[in-house]
């Protein structure tokens, strides 16, 4: 078996244990308080939208970047809803407006929308950009995520692009292939035991890109989903919340509602895949749109006053820059 199927065998394995568990711990879950899959009425950090709700098209606002900066050597970056991207311990201009900062596996390759709405693809120093694809009129694309595929996938090799797409009266995961003039197509979302997945509401599609698996969030009934990209039948409800990330082998975060803030919640990537941990149980403030390093040992989240990060297994949230942004792992 090579480490492209292992990886997408132990993912899988991990989500339907969590899907045999789901309806016990969907019973149990504590619902957002405002109804939404976000955090909240809170105002968002200009590089991301309102949690739960796609980025807007029009030019970024102004944001203040600030001083501390402790991404060296971390493969964390945050973007800004500007031009200006933090990574590697510095402060990048990448030439344009980048929203929902996206790495590819390899870590070579960005993908963001773009000041104009638009899909495009850069180096990670921001040259080389291509507008993978133009959203249409009308039409609002969000949170874009890697697939690559090697040759001996069923369909071949490729790097596809999923992001969520908001007509303003259904929002859906579509796919592009990661090239100039990218092929725009929806994403069917199937469930290997015949139940009924919802094909619309859906948004915030984060993939580990090796294994073929892909996580979302439907903001109409408020659950966290997982969907086998490689498959296209296998996917169920994993846990009530909005916002999740997935790790390389697994390990999945995601955002809910406890005790009156937006919490960030952890569920192990292994025989514990049942457990949902709150790392971040004495909040007093919204934390939302974690991201989780490729080893799973880290999490990165935004507060309102910058970005912290805490151990997979729980600890001390540590405040790690105070640029107000998105986080994501290169």
């Amino acid at each position: 078996m090579n480490e492209r199927a292992r990886l997408r065998r132990s993912a899988a394995a991990l989500l339907v244990a969590a899907v045999t568990t789901g309806s016990a711990l969907l019973l149990t879950a504590c619902d957002p308080e405002d109804g939404s899959t976000g955090a909240g009425g809170g105002t968002s950090a200009a590089g991301s939208a309102t949690p739960g709700s796609p980025a807007p098209a029009s030019s970024a606002a102004p944001v203040k970047i600030g001083t501390l900066n402790k991404t060296a050597g971390t493969k964390l970056t945050i973007s800004t809803g500007t031009n200006t991207v933090l990574m590697d311990g510095k402060y990048v201009d990448f030439g344009t407006v980048v929203r929902d900062l996206a790495w590819s596996p390899d870590g070579k390759q960005a993908a963001f929308v773009d000041g104009n709405g638009n899909l495009e693809t850069s180096d990670p120093d921001g040259g080389n950009k291509q507008v993978v694809a133009k959203a249409p009129s009308g039409t609002t694309w969000s949170h874009p995520t890697w697939q690559v595929f090697d040759a001996d996938e069923p369909h071949g090799a490729g790097s596809y692009l999923l992001f969520t797409a908001d007509d303003k009266k259904d929002l859906r995961l579509m796919s592009a292939e990661a090239k100039p003039n990218g092929k725009v197509e929806e994403l069917h979302l199937g469930d290997s035991e015949g139940a009924e997945i919802p094909q619309t509401g859906n948004l915030w599609p984060y993939a580990n890109g090796l294994s073929g698996m892909t996580v979302y969030a439907n903001k109409t009934d408020g659950q966290v989903y997982f969907h086998d990209v490689v498959s296209r039948t296998n996917g169920g409800a994993i846990a009530k919340g909005s916002q999740p990330a997935l790790a390389d082998e697994g390990a999945l975060v995601f955002v809910r509602s406890a005790k009156g803030h937006s919490h960030i919640f952890a569920s192990p990537g292994d025989e514990n895949a049942d457990q949902q941990i709150d790392l971040t149980p004495d909040a007093t403030v919204d934390y939302t749109e974690p991201a989780i390093s490729h080893d799973g040992q880290t999490v990165a989240f935004r507060g309102p006053d910058g970005i912290y990060t805490v151990p997979f297994t729980g600890g001390t949230p540590e405040l790690v820059s105070d640029t107000v942004g998105l986080p994501a792992y290169r």
